[in-house]
């Protein structure tokens, strides 16, 4: 095996989908409101039943609202009421990113979220993937004490992204453990493991309509997770496909 304990977190918006994740042996969840804008931070009624519901870890997204992830200071105070109100909730992480107005990353605030959400887990999400410069991006989330990076290589998706997502995974080395995710597909699901050597895959997994218009079965989601872990796991037992060079 070259890649070590595969890990797979569903983005889960609803208690639903929560529970199909668990049903379908996913390993955690990123809990959010509002999906089809990039989540933001979900209510704290909804965090209360996935918490008594499941028995998985939860991590919550921390962003007070859609647009850009360039934030005030009347944003950043209520998002440090935020992650304090999901530790005192019982969640097991957060995941937080706050961006400079030039596009590099707030290194001090989101250290500060970082060091205020401990000792649960702190994964940067995508804010990530709208840096200037990915490379010195990464760095710089390294800087911030963040346990785990989730990007899509700074592209639309972590197919188009996969052979950044290797450079960068490369780079972080043993300091930051990169998760892939934005646009995965089981489809494309083992050829991302295999391209870009991570371990650790994020995605929804929505179920479509299907192209004769028939709808998704009531337990599709759990069947889909179910279908990632697997494939996921197969894949960490292969030998990687090198990877473009940089």
């Amino acid at each position: 095996m070259f890649i070590q304990n595969p890990r797979f977190e569903l983005c889960a918006p609803s208690l639903a989908a929560a529970v199909a994740a668990e049903r379908g042996g996913a390993d955690r969840i990123e809990l959010c409101s509002n999906l089809p804008v990039g989540g933001v931070t979900p209510d704290p009624f909804l965090l209360e039943s996935v918490l008594a519901a499941i028995s998985i870890p939860v991590h919550v997204l921390i962003r007070p609202r859609d647009g850009d992830f360039v934030f005030s200071a009347d944003e950043f105070t209520l998002m440090r009421q935020q992650v304090e109100a999901v530790k005192v909730a019982g969640a097991s992480g957060v995941a937080i990113g706050i961006l400079l107005a030039d596009g590099r990353v707030d290194v001090d605030r989101t250290r500060e979220l970082a060091d205020l959400a401990r000792p649960m887990g702190v994964t940067f999400h995508r804010a990530f993937d709208e840096t200037v410069d990915l490379d010195e991006a990464l760095e710089a989330v390294i800087e911030t004490g963040a346990d785990l990076l989730l990007t899509s290589g700074g592209a639309d998706d972590v197919r188009t992204g996969a052979d950044s997502i290797a450079r960068l995974r490369r780079q972080s080395g043993t300091r930051l453990e990169i998760m892939a995710g934005g646009g995965l597909r089981l489809a494309n699901l083992s050829e991302i493991v295999l391209r870009t050597g991570v371990s650790s895959l994020h995605g929804s997994l929505t179920p479509q309509i299907s192209h004769n218009g028939t709808a998704p079965r009531p337990n599709q989601l759990e069947e889909n997770v179910r279908e990632a872990v697997r494939l996921l796991r197969e894949a960490c037992s292969q030998k990687p496909v090198p990877a473009s060079a940089d």
